[in-house]
């Protein structure tokens, strides 16, 4: 009899350890189901470039353009964060010897302000755009679903007319190319613009840069 119970005894306790073990608690579930919650919510757009990106010569960070737009994400209560991949003095080819470090943190929305270097430095517009589009295709094959908007670039007259032409095009056959949303030219209504430029004639003010996330944000808010 003694033996009989000890054995009734143990089998409930297997059975009790093992429905522990098999049923989450509401606690777990409610974790779990913030943890999924908070992975969907969040989600990170790159705005990857060059000095224009970087917000070279402002007073302060917070006046660069893609700050500026961060600020019209916040106030649309929309779940995104802007991550500024933006370095001073960048050139296409630079860019795409640093753009896989920065795929290590998922990417949503990639924004591609890359070129003008390149032109004022009178690289082969085929150069640039191969630099180009080898970027893309590192961010299509890190993240295939994250929406691509390229921001168009021009160089000035000086560099001679083909060039001139030649180059403005790099940028609207790219987007085509691979189903990017276009912004036809970062600097619309700033570029050669004295009162909206530092005094280098090159780099926006915060009032320029103002400007440039407008011109941005009209394409962008589509997406988000």
């Amino acid at each position: 009899m003694l033996n009989k119970l000890r054995i009734i005894t143990a089998l409930a306790l297997t059975i009790t350890v093992a429905g522990c073990g098999s049923q989450p608690t509401s606690n777990d579930t409610s974790e779990k189901a913030e943890t999924k919650e908070a992975s969907t919510a969040n989600k990170n757009i790159l705005v990857f470039g060059d000095s224009l990106t970087a917000g070279y010569g402002l007073d302060d960070a917070s006046e660069s353009y893609p700050s500026v737009l961060q600020t019209k994400i916040d106030s649309a209560k929309l779940p995104y964060t802007i991550i500024n991949g933006g370095l001073s003095g960048e050139t296409s080819a630079g860019g795409k010897s640093r753009i896989d470090w920065l795929l290590k943190q998922h990417i949503d929305i990639f924004v591609l302000e890359l070129g003008a270097n390149d032109g004022l430095r009178g690289i082969p517009v085929k150069e640039t755009e191969q630099n180009l589009q080898t970027i893309i295709d590192h961010v299509k094959a890190k993240y295939p679903n994250a929406k691509l908007v390229m921001l168009g670039m021009q160089v000035p007259p000086n560099m001679g007319a083909d060039y001139v032409s030649d180059f403005k095009d790099i940028f609207p056959k790219l987007a085509a190319k691979n189903n990017m949303t276009l912004v036809p030219f970062l600097l619309q209504g700033v570029g050669g613009v004295r009162a909206l430029n530092q005094k280098d004639g090159i780099h926006p003010t915060a009032e320029g840069a103002k400007i440039l996330a407008n011109n941005v944000w009209q394409e962008l808010k589509g997406l988000l």
